[in-house]
């Protein structure tokens, strides 16, 4: 469970697990404290802003960037934020921290003017006219959606980033001023009222820090994650943020040594590098400690060391060198050069036992791969290249960008918006694990996923028909966990044409949920649209007219349906009756009206009369649940081959088959238009169990269930349910669910319970 969702006990709890670890110092009672509110900065000029883009990018356009700025000061007037500022302070904001990121001049004016639209009177044609197209896109992208009645606040939520998604999916710069937007408001969140301000740092916390991270903004990410921990529980983050901070004290002189000595030593072996040690943020050690259950003097990685060379042979020479200096930790090493993750991140990890005895963690990266860890997609440095579009460079550039893409169109093709934002976090949120198929393509997964997600991963073809699976050459289930390094090879089946729809709940990839979903909807709609033709040509066969695709048609207008397949469907599921089609095609068509006197003398009429050959033809077969057509079974007492059955049609769910002598048939006896003339059509060389239903009637004596148990047992029957209910002292009355093969073997089940002492009386039960 989240941290932030937890009860107030809970948050306390963990809170004082932290506070009263061994050793560890007072937290003051100040550090628990709000801060107080910061004296507002001046605002940046004209001038500053200028200057910032022409330090990184010389050739800039200084007058877009001035008229970008008099434009978005202007158009916000002597509109405020909370806090009490100017608002156009909070565009100029995102600007600067854009400016950080070293980023083109029309991401910049586009944050200058990224609330223009939804805020002021500025419309997207006006900003097209003054600037250009591409930036006004950009500012488009950006626009939250306005107008549109949803539901819920979860439902508003996902519209807002489905569009924002989709937006990125044409310029991924509308992210990156969607992240500094959110930065600064995250900055200044202290000034919005409680309530709202809880809500946005969930908010920040479930999607955009997250997001951030999948496109390798590392530093952005951890200052949105500690802002947002700030805010949801702060006593929390006082206290790990006092013990840091003790400890940076405590260890000054150590964190010296150790950059020094790793200084030295590669520097003997004609290493040039830049070595600097760093402190990990609140927030990740916090979660560290929830995820792992430890206190936090047991953390041993709260430092981490960076080794920045000049290439990637120096990197691995320098892992030499650090390797033969001091031992190795074991499991700890990691190298992502060579397998780079998904977001980009390329960098050797290691663990060693360093000066003092103390682990030290390091990370040995090259100058370029050190400003993706940092900046991720933003390191590409948009500026440099003019030619072509920044989102098409990137395409071809960076991994992270690719991913986003393709996730984007897994996800819009979710069915409703809380689905989509659901599939969003489980994208956005898991750590990764990387296999192998059996041909050594790299799969990338998240943490804890299974092989359902990687056949998924693999194609969509190939998780909709899997069977089986081999991890390393063994035999394994299709919900085996995947770990790290595993090769996995999917086996399938082309009998197999849609997943079990139990498999969903087995997923943790969004892909494979929306594939899964999608397979099922496509399954059932298939099958109720085999029904319907089935019914329609029955119909068609007893009425003697001729039913052809291209007649029907033409008749689709006057049925209010779009194509073939809808009407199918829709008689399949009850929706639209069979004769109504045939009156569609022909209009002269009567309808043969049945007339059912009554249950008892409609069954005996029907077991005396032999059937006419065209009715026999219009009979539909019934090859029991597995079977392509969607029905199911009577749901007191079922029915079994051998028993005669109709079926009778509900809407929206199939056909119900009930046996001939079912009392439940009484209440459809005014409804003519929903019995079905329907067969068992069995395949004897593959037997399958039917329910059935019986109530026995037994001694109330010790073994007496397990008697008639091992009865069914032995009789190759199979136990689904038991009610048992006490009639009298005596007695015991049991109602069990079974699963028989025919009528004669369900025959033979009763007949051996009969001939048993502790059995008064059995029979069976015809829902």
């Amino acid at each position: 469970m989240a941290y932030w969702r937890r009860t107030p006990r809970q948050m306390q709890a963990a809170t004082d697990a932290v506070a009263v670890a061994p050793d560890s110092a007072v937290v003051p009672d100040s550090a628990v404290v709000q801060k107080p509110l910061k004296p507002r900065a001046r605002m940046m000029r004209q001038y500053d802003l200028v200057e910032r883009v022409r330090s990184y990018n010389p050739d800039t356009n200084e007058d877009l960037l001035n008229r970008a700025y008099v434009y978005a000061m202007k158009a916000h007037g002597t509109q405020t934020r909370a806090s009490g500022d100017p608002y156009f302070s909070h565009p100029l904001e995102v600007a600067a921290i854009l400016t950080g990121l070293k980023l083109d001049d029309a991401t910049i004016v586009a944050a200058l003017l990224h609330d223009t639209i939804e805020d002021t009177e500025a419309t997207r044609a006006e900003i097209d006219q003054v600037f250009g197209h591409e930036i006004g896109a950009l500012v488009e992208g950006l626009t939250k959606l306005k107008r549109l009645e949803l539901v819920s606040r979860e439902a508003k939520q996902a519209e807002n980033l489905r569009k924002l998604l989709l937006a990125i999916a044409d310029d991924v710069r509308v992210l990156l001023i969607k992240l500094a937007d959110r930065l600064h408001n995250m900055r200044t969140l202290e000034f919005v009222p409680p309530a709202s301000r809880r809500r946005i740092a969930e908010e920040t916390l479930d999607i955009y820090a997250p997001l951030a991270g999948r496109m390798g903004m590392q530093e952005m990410r951890e200052e949105l994650e500690d802002l947002s921990f700030h805010v949801l529980d702060p006593e929390a983050y006082a206290v790990v943020k006092h013990r840091l901070d003790a400890l940076a004290e405590r260890n000054r002189n150590l964190i010296g040594e150790i950059e020094s000595q790793l200084s030295k030593n590669l520097q003997k072996n004609g290493l040039s590098a830049r070595v600097y040690g760093r402190r990990k943020q609140p927030f990740s050690i916090w979660t560290k400690m929830e995820r792992k259950s430890v206190g936090f003097e047991q953390l041993s990685d709260i430092y981490g060391f960076r080794i920045v060379l000049a290439d990637v042979e120096a990197c691995y020479r320098a892992l030499g060198v650090v390797h033969t200096t001091w031992p190795v930790v074991p499991g700890r090493f990691k190298d992502y050069i060579s397998t780079p993750k998904q977001n980009d991140y390329r960098s050797i990890h290691t663990t060693v036992i360093g000066p003092g005895k103390q682990r030290v963690e390091l990370q040995i990266r090259t100058e370029e791969m050190n400003q993706i860890a940092e900046f991720g997609i933003a390191a590409h440095a948009f500026y440099k290249d003019g030619t072509g579009s920044p989102t098409e460079r990137l395409k071809h550039e960076s991994n992270a960008f690719a991913w986003l893409r393709h996730t984007i169109g897994i996800l819009s093709e979710s069915a409703n918006p809380e689905e989509f934002l659901e599939h969003t976090k489980l994208e956005l949120f898991h750590d990764q694990v990387f296999c192998f198929t059996p041909k050594g393509k790299l799969i990338a997964l998240p943490r804890n996923a299974n092989v359902i997600d990687f056949a998924y991963a693999v194609h969509t073809d190939v998780g909709n028909s899997a069977v089986g699976c081999k991890i390393n050459g063994k035999f394994a289930p299709l919900s085996s966990e995947l770990q790290n390094g595993d090769e996995v090879e999917v086996l399938t089946s082309k009998a197999q044409s849609a997943p079990p729809s139990a498999w969903e709940a087995l997923a943790v990839t969004g892909k494979a949920r929306a594939a899964i979903r999608r397979a099922t909807r496509a399954a059932v709609r298939d099958q109720y649209a085999g029904l319907g033709r089935r019914i329609i040509d029955r119909l068609f066969a007893r009425a003697k007219i001729e039913y052809a695709d291209d007649k029907l048609k033409g008749a689709l207008p006057r049925l209010a349906r779009t194509s073939i397949e809808d009407v199918l469907v829709s008689v399949g599921r009850g929706e639209l009756k069979a004769s109504d089609v045939a009156r569609a095609m022909y209009p002269d068509y009567k309808e043969e009206r049945l007339v059912r006197y009554g249950t008892k003398k409609a069954l005996a009429a029907k077991a005396q009369t032999p059937p006419h050959p065209a009715r026999a033809a219009s009979v539909i077969p019934v090859r029991g649940i597995n079977s392509e057509l969607p029905v199911k079974f009577a749901p007191n007492g079922g029915a079994v081959p051998g028993d005669r059955i109709v079926g009778i049609v509900t809407p929206g769910e199939g056909i119900t088959i009930y046996p001939i002598q079912s009392p439940a048939l009484k209440d459809f006896e005014d409804e003519p238009e929903r019995w079905l003339d329907v067969r068992w059509d069995i395949d004897e060389t593959m037997p399958q169990r039917f329910p059935a239903r019986i109530l026995v009637h037994n001694v109330n004596e010790p073994g007496s269930l397990a008697q008639i148990a091992t009865v069914i047992a032995e009789h190759d029957g199979n136990i689904d349910n038991i009610h048992m209910s006490r009639r009298s002292p005596d007695f015991t009355e049991l109602t069990i669910d079974l699963e028989v093969y025919d009528l004669k073997h369900l025959s033979a089940i009763l007949a051996q319970l009969r001939a048993k002492a502790v059995v008064a009386r059995v029979e069976r039960v015809n829902g």
